[in-house]
């Protein structure tokens, strides 16, 4: 049964993924992430965790220069789609621009969760989940996704995240943040290393 995307219970704790590998006339990525931060604030959002930020190999290789990238954890009262509509604002007020998937960009903004929030169901999260990288670099969702399909699979974001949220457990997968991590495949995190 899909769950409706209404507002989530006042004060629930989301998880945002954020990077960039592209400089902008605000500055250089660190500061464009440091920018997004802040205009997040002055939107209302209530960050009450940063990590580090890290020097990440660009993903996927040769699509550009080495990402800067951090998690922040936030007190959110909006509904799913629109706390995902307000990241997009901020990716837009510092430059961004979609033209293709996985390219060089100023920021990125990602929910990567709300709580134990599944959206739109398990049904859907599993699919998405479950499919092979070459089918992800073609697709990606027409609607929000959550947990992140991809979050379990990616150091550049768990590394980060693993500073603000290790005890956060995936609610399809039953791993923590921490667990998460450890299996990854040898060599993954290669190369994030902390600014």
């Amino acid at each position: 049964m899909s769950q409706p995307h209404t507002a989530p219970n006042t004060g629930d704790i989301a998880l945002i993924a954020l990077g960039g590998n592209l400089g902008s006339t605000h500055g250089m990525p660190k500061e464009n992430l440091h920018r997004a931060l802040s205009a997040l604030e002055a939107m209302g959002i209530e960050i009450t965790a940063v990590s580090r930020f890290y020097r990440t190999p660009c993903f996927p290789p040769g699509a550009g220069p080495d990402f800067v990238n951090a998690a922040a954890m936030i007190v959110t009262h909006f509904a799913p789609d629109v706390l995902l509509t307000r990241l997009h604002a901020v990716e837009a007020q510092l430059g961004r621009e979609r033209t293709s998937r996985w390219e060089a960009r100023v920021v990125d903004l990602d929910l990567l969760a709300i709580g134990d929030l599944i959206l739109p169901d398990a049904v859907t999260l599993d699919h998405w989940i479950g499919l092979p990288p070459e089918v992800q670099a073609r697709e990606a969702p027409t609607r929000l996704i959550l947990p992140h399909p991809r979050l379990q699979d990616r150091g550049f974001v768990l590394v980060p995240l693993a500073d603000i949220a290790p005890d956060w457990r995936h609610p399809r997968l039953g791993r923590s943040v921490t667990e998460m991590l450890a299996d990854l495949p040898d060599g993954e995190i290669d190369g994030v290393v902390p600014l």
